[in-house]
């Protein structure tokens, strides 16, 4: 199988055209108040949000809340609560890996400290669960809630796990989901619930959401590879660089011919710290079958997304939803 990198596509056109006035109003509720905030937070938050997200975490809770019911306040409030979620999370991440450039802009851990980075961050975390607060839904408060327990564990699973190049797919797939699936699947099980689901329609979209979650992460890690820095908006390879074992990695490890010479490779190579060296190996994992291995998997979670929606009505936003899922392989083709 041959797959050729192009730029992250942008949101699909018929999820925007269903709710583009309703995503530009999570937009202004993420700007409101801001002659209130610290001015340089302000500066900074404003930076954060106009910085190029996809914005595809509200797009499925407004989506999802859409397939039950009219727009409500309560979905608004949503939707920016788990993008505010998601933004707050970066923010971290930045600290956390010294990241300098993210979307091919300079990070705030580029200029500010990493304590008042850290401090900006957990700004947004409360500004999210502010939001999430906004709902008046105690279930979906606490779905927010477990979310980001499950999203801070994910993170320190990554840390602990941190060149340890031998270990199960199992840990990958737990990780992934910390880190992505998870609000995924928060955005659109608690938008099914603010639109008054029936349960079964509540897990369906939340099963939704996770398998898309899984789908997206794993297409991002083939990108890490098969991109250049231009179109990640990031240097390529940095999640290996930073000893994280993604799927591709995972797999080149698994078909080389001499398993114990590799990994003594990388150790070695992770001893060494060589920028060098990482960029060969990026280059070999790139030519290697593990990149067709790792969008195989992908594929197969855009199969169990799609399969969650067919019970449901057919409709234009569950139409919306699954050009969604398309996309997601889209952007490796």
């Amino acid at each position: 199988m041959s797959h050729s990198s192009s730029p992250a596509t942008s949101q699909p056109s018929a999820a925007l055209a269903l709710v583009a006035a309703d995503l530009a109003a999570v937009e202004a509720k993420m700007r409101g108040n801001e002659q209130d905030i610290f001015p340089p937070l302000a500066e900074a938050f404003l930076s954060l949000i106009t910085s190029g997200g996809k914005r595809l975490r509200p797009l499925l809770a407004l989506l999802a809340a859409r397939l039950f019911a009219p727009m409500s306040n309560q979905a608004i409030a949503l939707a920016a609560a788990v993008e505010t979620l998601h933004t707050a999370t970066l923010v971290h991440d930045d600290v956390i890996d010294n990241a300098l450039i993210r979307r091919g802009n300079p990070t705030l851990n580029a200029s500010w400290t990493s304590g008042a980075t850290v401090l900006a961050g957990d700004y947004l975390f409360a500004r999210a669960a502010a939001f999430a607060a906004e709902t008046g839904n105690v279930r979906v408060i606490t779905l927010f809630a477990e979310t980001l327990k499950v999203i801070c564990e994910g993170e320190l699973r990554q840390l602990a796990a941190r060149y340890r190049w031998d270990q199960p797919k199992d840990a990958y797939y737990e990780r992934i989901y910390a880190k992505t699936a998870s609000l995924f699947a928060a955005a659109t099980a608690g938008g099914a619930v603010l639109g008054a689901a029936r349960e079964e329609d509540v897990e369906r979209l939340r099963a939704f959401g996770y398998h898309l979650g899984m789908a997206f992460q794993i297409i991002d890690d083939i990108l890490d590879f098969t991109s250049t820095d231009a179109v990640l908006g990031k240097p390529a390879g940095s999640d290996l660089h930073q000893g994280t074992v993604t799927l591709p990695v995972f797999y080149f490890i698994q078909d080389a011919p001499d398993r114990g010479a590799l990994l003594a490779q990388l150790e070695a190579w992770a001893a060494a710290d060589g920028h060098t060296s990482t960029l060969d190996l990026v280059a070999h994992i790139a030519q290697s079958n593990a990149i067709a291995r790792a969008y195989d998997e992908a594929a197969s979670f855009i199969a169990e997304a799609v399969a969650a929606l067919q019970p449901l009505p057919a409709s234009d936003t569950r139409s919306a939803l699954l050009e969604m899922a398309t996309a997601t392989l889209g952007r490796h083709r």
